[in-house]
């Protein structure tokens, strides 16, 4: 089983020097990768492999103007160029966006080291090639061979490094599909996820609360003299602020999705289409606060840790639409929380309904309804 394990790493000044030249160096190799492989395709109409460019890098540690490569590990600057394989891989193979050039006044700043990274828990110390042992802070150990590890720094001036770990743990069998330990799970923005046994998971709109801290902060910056010294500070701390949203939410994240893996066996959700969610200039804002895309990417590595079952439906399904007889109310807008069935006159809560649809129709999409199933007003109807 593959582990990442996230620690704050304290250099000293020479180390963030060095720190700083890495990052430095991959992001130039990476623009240098990318000029390269777009200029053969225009001329000769073909494309260059990562290790077609990887052999001009013994040329460039010895120009003149390009000898500072041999300041850096060898291997952080191997990865900039499998980096960018991937991804132009990615942009042929699964149609993302072509790749970009990177710049220095991105805020994800980092490099990776693809071996030989040692680490020391007893004396709080990891070791990577060319740096003397960095001081780290381990929340937690860990067992297992270190396969890779990328260090990185935020816009707040604070440094990490991610260590990828092999660990000897066998991921676990999945477990039995039971419609009695299953839960359907709808979310939504109002209330962050609604669950189909009654539960509500409030959003806490960590981003919205601060909206209007951050739109003062913002405004500060945008009087200071560009490249001052009170822009630079103003600036830190509109990104601690930024820090400090994103934190809060990525616990709470964790919160929910451990909650629901070690509570239920079978998790049956949407299948949402993120991307194109956002786009909607109304709510792009209040779905990028409840971050739905980074929800599902935690539950389903956790779920494969736990040996639970998630079972997805199609987005267009109408879940919150159909009623327990059948009736399907297409007039229904989402200023609508509650409405009736005109012919059963039976009346429902939109959220309650659509979680109990969700986990209704994904076990009839897998045929895996055992003596019992369950209708869209949660109740126990036999077969």
């Amino acid at each position: 089983m593959y582990k990442a394990y996230k620690y704050r790493i304290y250099p000293t000044k020479y180390q963030e020097e060095l720190i700083a030249k890495h990052i430095g160096s991959a992001r130039w190799i990476f623009n240098y990768a990318l000029n390269k492989k777009i200029v053969s395709y225009q001329q000769t109409g073909k494309g260059l492999s990562r290790f077609d460019i990887q052999k001009d890098l013994p040329v460039l540690k010895k120009l003149e103007e390009t000898k500072w490569l041999k300041e850096v590990n060898s291997q952080t600057l191997q990865a900039s160029l499998e980096h960018m394989d991937q991804a132009f891989t990615g942009f042929f193979k699964e149609k993302k966006g072509f790749p970009k050039f990177k710049s220095k006044k991105n805020n994800r700043q980092s490099f990776s080291i693809p071996q030989n990274t040692y680490t020391d828990f007893t004396n709080g110390l990891v070791d990577i090639p060319k740096f003397k042992p960095i001081k780290c802070v381990f929340s937690r150990t860990f067992t297992g061979t270190i396969k890779t590890s990328t260090i990185s720094k935020t816009p707040t001036g604070k440094y990490f490094i991610s260590i990828l770990v092999e660990t000897p743990d066998l991921l676990p069998n999945k477990k039995p599909l039971s419609e009695n330990k299953a839960i359907g799970i709808d979310l939504g923005i109002k209330t962050f996820a609604y669950l189909s046994n009654g539960t509500k998971i409030d959003n806490p709109k960590f981003l919205r609360n601060d909206l209007n801290r951050l739109k003062k902060l913002q405004r500060k910056c945008s009087k200071k003299v560009k490249g001052s010294n009170n822009r630079i500070k103003c600036n830190k701390k509109l990104a601690i602020l930024h820090e400090s949203v994103s934190n809060r939410r990525l616990d709470f994240l964790h919160k929910v999705t451990n909650f629901l893996v070690t509570n239920y066996d079978t998790l049956c959700l949407e299948t949402l289409n993120v991307s194109d969610m956002i786009k909607n200039h109304c709510l792009s804002q209040a779905l990028s606060d409840i971050a739905i895309g980074k929800f599902n990417e935690i539950l389903n590595y956790k779920a494969e840790w736990y040996g639970t079952n998630i079972l997805r439906i199609g987005q267009f399904e109408p879940s919150s639409k159909m009623c327990s007889c059948g009736i399907i109310n297409r007039e229904l807008t989402l200023n609508d929380r509650v409405w009736t069935c005109k012919t059963c006159l039976v009346t429902h809560d939109r959220d309650n309904l659509a979680a109990n649809n969700i986990k209704r129709f994904a076990f009839l999409k897998n045929n895996t309804a055992g003596v019992a199933g369950i209708n869209a007003c949660g109740d126990m109807i036999s077969h």
